[in-house]
């Protein structure tokens, strides 16, 4: 009787850790078609996986060593990453995952490296936050670091 009471202890973890790592590749690919968006111009794309009340802001430091901490409208993300010429080539790598789910939300911390024309601009952490609505997980939040110091 022990035993079996064992085994079964050991199939239900085994299905909640089957059902984590299935959140977590979701919660990816939900990051991954927002950067498809971005790197194609396309805020249609980026709208499909983020929610309509997004919150987005920045962190960083500026040339005086002070800390700038700023909230822009996911709006004129959209605007400013349909308005940038064809002539510029773009590209955030993202180098680096840790992404922790519980039940309906979820953290994605995203390391990346921002190259434009060819040359690295400056590096830093994406931190989404993800709510799960019905099946289909969302960007609720997102902040960003910038810098130049500790890249690559």
């Amino acid at each position: 009787m022990r035993k079996c009471l064992f085994l079964f202890v050991i199939s239900l973890s085994s299905i909640n850790s089957f059902a984590q790592d299935d959140a977590k590749t979701a919660v990816k690919k939900t990051v991954e078609r927002f950067f498809e968006g971005f790197h194609a111009q396309d805020s249609l794309v980026m709208k499909e996986v983020v929610y309509n009340q997004v919150v987005l802001q920045t962190t960083a430091q500026n040339k005086d060593g002070q800390t700038v901490f700023k909230t822009d409208e996911i709006s004129a993300l959209y605007k400013n990453i349909v308005a940038i010429p064809k002539t510029v080539n773009f590209n955030e790598k993202l180098i680096s995952w840790d992404i922790n789910v519980d039940r309906t939300m979820a953290n994605a911390w995203v390391g990346y490296e921002f190259w434009l024309n060819g040359s690295l601009s400056h590096c830093g952490v994406n931190a989404f936050q993800l709510i799960n609505f019905n099946g289909h997980w969302k960007i609720v939040y997102l902040i960003d670091t910038r810098g130049k110091e500790g890249c690559e």
